[in-house]
């Protein structure tokens, strides 16, 4: 019977130890290695240098608190745009914190901008909470406290996002939006002085 026992678990074990290692070590490796040769910027996070300085990511999202600057929707990501706690908020529809959460959101936008209608991206957080992206109506949303705050013809900025505006993968892949951080790139490089 121990013979048995022994030479049944040899091969399990030999097989445990062999996928293991394959789907543990190599396979990511190799992945890894590919990811890095292909799609360099993609496989280290779409980061964005300048002058030799990481400045941010264009797939992770990053608050915006000035006046100056497109806002991204809400984070539910730890503090912030954690990457390390990224999680949705997992907050259903009859939550009261959800609902008090976004009522003083769409309270604040409200005093800023009275009798606009608040796109609802602008006071939801996103299933990862690391959303960079907004929708075309949440960045037109903002145009007109960036004209007055920057001193910009709001028209001028109208043409700006509609220029950053991404449309579907294949015309049917995804939905229309708008990458905030390269939004506020370009934003920058208008060179508008903010309103001392």
């Amino acid at each position: 019977m121990t013979n048995n026992l022994s030479s049944a678990l040899r091969p399990a074990i030999v097989m445990t130890g062999l996928f293991a290692v394959l789907l543990g070590v190599a396979y990511p490796l190799a992945m890894t290695g590919i990811g890095q040769a292909v799609f360099p910027s993609q496989a280290n996070g779409s980061l964005v240098t300048e002058n030799g300085k990481v400045i941010g990511s264009t797939v992770i999202g990053q608050a915006f608190t000035s006046e100056r600057y497109f806002n991204t929707r809400p984070s539910a990501a730890g503090d912030g745009y954690s990457g390390l706690a990224s999680s949705g908020s997992n907050l259903g529809p009859a939550s009261q914190v959800l609902h008090d959460r976004v009522k003083e959101q769409v309270g604040r936008m409200q005093a800023a901008e009275p009798g606009k209608a608040i796109p609802a991206d602008l006071v939801t957080t996103s299933g990862s909470g690391l959303d960079p992206d907004i929708t075309p109506e949440a960045a037109f949303y903002q145009v007109d406290r960036i004209a007055r705050v920057r001193r910009i013809e709001p028209e001028a900025l109208r043409r700006l996002v509609a220029g950053t505006i991404e449309e579907p993968v294949l015309g049917f892949i995804g939905e229309r939006h708008v990458n905030v951080f390269e939004l506020n790139r370009r934003l920058d490089a208008l060179g508008a002085k903010p309103v001392s």
